[in-house]
């Protein structure tokens, strides 16, 4: 005697119309959204995951995209048509010499302790540094080093990603690029190569103090 598979009494809704759920709560959302809480937003027995992959798929090549920020996903303006929305940007200050320093270092040597980001700038990076990159949220605490004295670590956020159209951390351009953008100084050595720590030499020792023709690029 063979028995028939039990039906479920709810079955999830369609895939079109999961993918209808997940761009509802995407554009309600004032931030981006985790597929995590996607899924607890949704029906039980929802694919979030499928239903976002098939949603980008539709809107690719439209006026709005869906991108994927990390470990979230957000409808952003399709990178060709930024332009457009230069004239509504506000631009409110611009980060300091020592601060795009500071925020270059934790990019490309996260996870990374304030005395190791000193030991790479050759110089004393101040609390205010660190308090400004934290205020404007594209740094944040990680986890503490087991080492004497247990320091904590610095990691870039998702905000911090977003602003510059990243996915993740990989996708940061070379340092020729960097250059190019105005982000490194052009001169040679290692306040542009930005070394890693323990390496030779060191950026410029002046003060960690701001500098108001640098930063253009890292305007909040």
């Amino acid at each position: 005697m063979t028995t028939e598979p039990e039906t479920p009494l709810f079955a999830p809704p369609p895939l079109p119309e999961q993918e209808r759920m997940v761009e509802a709560i995407l554009f309600a959302a004032t931030g981006m959204v985790t597929l995590a809480e996607l899924a607890a937003r949704m029906p039980h027995g929802c694919d979030p995951a499928a239903a976002l992959r098939g949603l980008a798929e539709r809107y690719a090549g439209r006026g709005v995209e869906l991108r994927r920020i990390g470990e979230a996903w957000a409808f952003r303006t399709a990178p060709d048509l930024g332009f457009l929305m230069q004239a509504e940007r506000v631009e409110t200050r611009k980060l300091s010499r020592a601060a795009i320093e500071t925020l270059a270092i934790i990019a490309y040597h996260q996870p990374v302790t304030r005395a190791e980001i000193e030991e790479i700038r050759g110089v004393a990076v101040s609390r205010g540094t660190l308090d400004q990159l934290l205020e404007l949220d594209w740094i944040r605490f990680g986890r503490r080093r087991n080492t004497p004295g247990r320091p904590v670590t610095y990691l870039v956020t998702e905000a911090f990603l977003d602003h510059f159209g990243l996915e993740s951390a990989r996708d940061l351009p070379g340092l020729a690029e960097l250059r190019a953008a105005g982000l490194l100084d052009s001169r040679p050595g290692p306040a542009g190569g930005v070394p890693a720590p323990g390496a030779e030499g060191g950026p410029d020792p002046g003060e960690d103090a701001p500098d108001p023709d640098q930063g253009a690029l890292f305007d909040d």
